[in-house]
């Protein structure tokens, strides 16, 4: 029984792997101006062994392969996979399904740093870093009031986090009433709704360090995780640190979520959705959650983006197209209880 459950397991795995490949390779290819595969191929190769490749394309397929589709791509699968790991090990850490990656303000604070950096005229660089530091500061600060509450520590940070995200709203609602409504107000309109159209090789350089950061430790206590969903006097019972343990969990959620919305904006649900989705797929152990969590988040972002370009000839902002998964699966986890049982 325990073999066919891990054959199972693994042939999951492999089909999840197998659609994370196929996704990257017909999102380098379709676009405005279409590639083969073979052009793909042979362009990359180009790169790789300069020389070694008869130049038979044309030339600005090289140019819309690496300054616009692979960044693009590569952004994408990041923010997926960033998004969609944050909000599972939030779910795992406050134990319940309901809960997504923005649950502590990080989302509402970089939306208000990204409308205050264009409101005060910055460049593109400068509202992602705006945005970045203001998603962080958020987080801090639920932190730090939930530590000085008497309440329980989860239910403390929880109602932190509400309080916090409804300061940064209001005072994002406040520079939008501000804005300059010819220029400025549609800026953060346009950024609010979440977008990867703008996405250069510099913004992937930008938050390839802080998801790096918070990536490899939450793959590495994978396994500690599942500490978290059970009772705490059942986790020192072996020695584990939950205290610890819970600030590691929101200082990787955190640079996952601040670094995904600096760049892409305002992209919901994706922290919600995808765990879930995940969860029915792979059960509830963390050592299979995680990395599952991440592929899928992954390959659904970069689907969902291929639809926001291709949709239609206006390009569909992203944040949208994910609503429209999103509040669906969020009515189905409410007239169902979260899907609790295992």
């Amino acid at each position: 029984m325990v073999a066919e459950i891990k054959k199972s397991y693994k042939l999951k795995f492999i089909v999840l792997i197998s659609a994370f490949i196929a996704a990257i390779l017909i999102s380098v290819v379709i676009g405005r101006y279409s590639l083969s595969i073979g052009d793909f191929f042979r362009v990359l190769w180009s790169r790789i062994s300069p020389g070694y490749v008869v130049r038979s394309w044309d030339p600005a397929a090289e140019k819309v392969l690496f300054n616009i589709r692979l960044p693009r791509v590569a952004a994408a699968l990041l923010i997926g996979a960033a998004l969609s790991m944050a909000g599972v090990s939030y779910q795992g850490m406050f134990r319940n399904p309901l809960v997504s990656s923005d649950i502590l303000g990080a989302s509402t604070g970089a939306g208000f740093g990204a409308a205050l950096a264009i409101l005060l005229g910055a460049n593109y660089f400068g509202i992602s870093i705006a945005a970045f530091v203001f998603g962080l500061a958020a987080v801090a600060l639920a932190y730090i009031l939930s530590r000085l509450s008497p309440t329980t520590e989860t239910l403390a940070m929880i109602l932190s986090g509400m309080v916090i995200s409804s300061l940064f709203s209001a005072g994002t609602s406040f520079i939008k009433l501000v804005a300059d409504t010819d220029d400025q107000l549609p800026a953060i309109t346009y950024w609010l709704m979440g977008q990867l159209s703008s996405i250069k090789v510099r913004d992937v350089k930008f938050m390839i360090i802080p998801m790096l950061i918070g990536i490899v430790p939450l793959v590495l206590l994978r396994w500690r995780l599942n500490l978290l969903t059970v009772e705490e006097e059942t986790s020192k019972s072996v020695g584990v640190n939950i205290t610890a343990l819970r600030l590691v969990v929101v200082v990787c959620a955190t640079l996952l979520t601040a670094a995904a919305v600096s760049v892409s904006g305002m992209i919901g649900w994706i922290g919600l959705v995808i765990p879930h989705l995940c969860r029915m797929l792979f059960g509830y152990d963390y050592r299979r959650l995680i990395p599952a969590t991440a592929l899928f988040g992954a390959t659904f972002l970069l689907v969902v983006d291929d639809i926001a370009r291709m949709a239609t000839t206006a390009e569909i902002p992203i944040g949208i197209l994910t609503s429209f998964v999103g509040a669906p699966l969020f009515l189905y986890l409410l007239l169902t209880g979260g899907g609790r049982k295992r």
